[in-house]
């Protein structure tokens, strides 16, 4: 079956920005998995951590789920795999190429052309509804979920070092999930995004 996109309406802006939330949705629920908030099951948290960071980029639970930890551990220090001391560009791009791998981009490039030239789907509609989404996702995950939470960390309340959106529920969730309060994330980890909302 064919999903041709009219290109003359400006309504795949929109889904393209649902698909970008979505996607964004998929890390968090793999980052959930990372604090045992999926299921009280090991293996199932396991399971539905690394099918989400499939799905999401191809990436691996078992390779994160250390260095997340590590994030929690030492909160922006010199042994915070996620922190940079830099603007934000230069943040983002260390940031990202930290979690890429060759063997990831053999695996999405497989799911492309199985996608495209097996299922038949268009090129056009894997671009603007699964590409474009998932690395604009990235921006949304890094700038609510690492870089305003956790930028100018002389300036960050102790412990941990996090800082948190002004309470707004509605945006709250729209900008990432709830993940903008930051500083409830670090001080209750065992909380799922469904529930950071009642830290505030």
């Amino acid at each position: 079956m064919q999903y041709h996109l009219v290109l003359q309406k400006p309504i795949w802006v929109v889904y393209t920005l649902l698909q970008m939330h979505l996607y964004t949705g998929l890390f968090i629920t793999a980052h959930d998995a990372m604090h045992g908030a999926v299921s009280n099951n090991n293996k199932i948290n396991k399971g539905v951590g690394q099918l989400s960071l499939l799905l999401y980029a191809a990436l691996s639970f078992n390779r994160l789920l250390p260095l997340h930890h590590l994030h929690h551990k030492h909160v922006t220090t010199s042994k915070d795999p996620d922190y940079h001391r830099g603007r934000f560009l230069s943040w983002y791009v260390r940031f990202i190429f930290q979690y890429l791998s060759w063997g990831q981009f053999v695996i999405l490039g497989i799911m492309f052309n199985f996608l495209h030239y097996v299922l038949n789907l268009p090129q056009v509609n894997l671009i603007l509804f699964w590409i474009i989404p998932s690395i604009l996702s990235t921006f949304q995950l890094f700038y609510f979920g690492t870089y305003l939470p956790h930028k100018n960390p002389e300036q960050l309340p102790d412990p941990h070092k996090s800082r948190s959106q002004v309470k707004n529920h509605i945006w709250g969730f729209f900008s990432c999930y709830f993940f903008g309060y930051h500083y409830e994330h670090h001080d209750k980890p065992y909380l799922p995004w469904w529930k950071l909302w009642t830290t505030k």
